[in-house]
């Protein structure tokens, strides 16, 4: 059975009640590829999240941007798995690079996050990538695999991680990596994955790709065979986010 195409829209720290409620009009209008074909997550702020899961259509679902590191308790500002459990939201963001150069986030912290959420049956899109200089230098997959080796290192079962790959210096930059970069990387780290965890998760692993993704990219880069989706940014907020779900119809 091949890997379904997965789609994550990421709106970050963006939108009021009246623009969120535009924005999923818009997804609730959409024609789209079925749930067969590809699978549609988005992650608006917290403080939108109950109103979008109650507005959005079935088919399409709802992650958090980020969550707590342990149980709750005296984390001023933070939100915990066990809040999302509660709200019943199925998804969460994790490891993304903003959060990860912003509040200094670790690989390790990164690591123990994934485990934590996924301890609690939430499902992870799992973020990794690699900075200019870093890929200047030459040293992308050892950096991406680093990253990746410290969520391997504390998830034993990953049938609910999906790994987003996104260069740094591609996001929200307007530069995307090519689909040759971006198929590169994901084969080096599935490659990764088959030699340090299984051949059978390497085979099942959804490796996504996110940086500047947009309509007029997203069918040659979804053309790419260890290209399973995307997670978009900027797009996610505007109707060219129906362009990119269906990109996945490449795959058939």
């Amino acid at each position: 059975m091949g890997r379904k195409f997965f789609v994550g829209g990421n709106w970050k720290c963006n939108g009021t009640t009246d623009e969120v409620k535009k924005i999923v009009t818009t997804l609730n209008e959409a024609k789209v590829p079925g749930e067969d074909v590809v699978e549609v997550v988005v992650s608006p702020p917290y403080v939108f999240l109950p109103v979008v899961k109650s507005l959005l259509r079935s088919d399409f679902h709802v992650a958090a941007q980020n969550c707590w590191v342990r149980k709750g308790g005296a984390y001023t500002g933070e939100i915990s798995a066990e809040m999302l459990v509660n709200l019943d939201i199925p998804w969460v963001i994790l490891g993304h690079s903003e959060r990860r150069q912003l509040l200094n986030e670790s690989n390790e912290f990164v690591g123990d996050k994934v485990a934590y959420a996924l301890s609690l049956g939430r499902k992870v899109i799992a973020c990794i990538g690699e900075t200019l200089e870093e890929r200047e230098a030459g040293t992308t997959i050892a950096v991406v695999a680093e990253q990746t080796k410290a969520i391997a290192a504390k998830v034993s079962n990953w049938d609910n991680v999906v790994l987003a790959y996104e260069p740094v210096w591609a996001i929200g930059t307007g530069k995307v990596a090519t689909p040759a970069q971006a198929q590169e990387v994901h084969a080096d780290l599935r490659k990764w994955v088959h030699d340090n965890v299984s051949a059978d998760v390497a085979a099942s692993l959804r490796i996504i790709y996110g940086g500047s993704v947009n309509g007029g990219n997203s069918k040659e880069l979804a053309s790419q065979p260890d290209v399973d989706g995307f997670l978009v940014g900027g797009a996610s907020l505007k109707p060219e986010f129906i362009d990119i779900i269906n990109a996945a119809t490449v795959k058939n």
